[in-house]
């Protein structure tokens, strides 16, 4: 006997988006959103499942969104499967996934550009120009294309997170942004489609970046001096065969603002470039 796949059909357009999502608001259904670039791992499956638990239906949006990429960043090279991530969505029960195409996301003549401050600065935001512009402008285009009441992104990415939050506060949109702790595998690399980029033996070292930020939050509860904690880290990384190291900080977690005595909800984010992946991570303070 064969085993049936639910049907999942792929909206491609705004105006189809918001028609299959009217529908589901006609009887009362309360809606999930999850955004994502696609190449899905667990780690997106659990914001789905997550979704699941907290709604009645749940809209997965799969676009590679150019503007918040780099003019000397990956987004000719990022993996895109469609076939793959289609079948996961199917077997996961999901109600609507939207394809948009970047025709679609910025028509012609396109100008619209969204920047929220602060946040967005330092971190990632001092490495990667202009990239938390993208998100910001993407992300609300999506939450006022769908309309959802909640919408779920991971941990992994917590400045991103951030910034998220506090543009729905600051533009009034009506949704509830949800924050999904970070998958990882047994050794603690956090799960990003950024994996496939490295080697066998990249990938012996990665789960260093996870295993020195977790040293720095342990000896920042216990009271030692955040910046020779940082700074400490930075070397091992760099001593473990990573090639760069943006950043080991420690942060406010509501504000991004420098950690500078450790307090309730603190943070220890790191960023390092081991090979061809640039990996992110982050832990809180105990």
């Amino acid at each position: 006997m064969t085993e049936s796949v639910p049907s999942l059909k792929i909206v491609r357009d705004v105006a189809s988006l918001r028609r299959r999502v009217q529908g589901l608001r006609s009887s009362n259904q309360m809606i999930a959103l999850v955004p994502t670039m696609g190449a899905l791992h667990a780690g997106h499956m659990a914001l789905v499942e997550r979704a699941k638990a907290l709604a009645d239906k749940v809209v997965v949006t799969i676009f590679v969104n150019p503007t918040q990429f780099g003019p000397d960043e990956d987004l000719a090279a990022y993996p895109r499967q469609e076939s793959e991530d289609w079948t996961l969505l199917a077997a996961a029960d999901v109600d609507v996934l939207y394809m948009p195409d970047a025709l679609a996301m910025y028509p012609e003549h396109f100008q619209t550009e969204i920047r929220v401050s602060d946040v967005s600065q330092g971190l990632c935001g001092a490495h990667r120009a202009g990239h938390f512009d993208g998100v910001a402008t993407v992300v609300a285009k999506l939450l006022l294309q769908a309309s959802p009441d909640i919408a779920l992104f991971g941990e992994k990415d917590f400045q991103q997170l951030t910034v998220i939050k506090r543009l729905v506060a600051d533009l009034d949109i009506p949704v509830d942004i949800v924050g999904v702790p970070t998958v990882r595998e047994d050794d603690g690399l956090a799960l990003s489609s950024r994996n496939a980029y490295l080697t066998e033996e990249e990938r012996a070292i990665a789960p260093i970046l996870h295993r020195e930020l977790t040293v720095v939050a342990i000896d920042i509860a216990e009271g030692a001096d955040i910046k020779v904690c940082c700074a400490r880290a930075v070397d091992t990384l760099l001593a473990a065969g990573f090639s760069a190291v943006d950043y080991v900080e420690a942060r406010e977690a509501l504000t991004l603002s420098s950690l500078m005595a450790h307090g309730p909800d603190a943070r220890v984010l790191g960023a390092a470039q081991l090979g061809g992946a640039r990996l992110i991570d982050n832990v809180p303070v105990p």
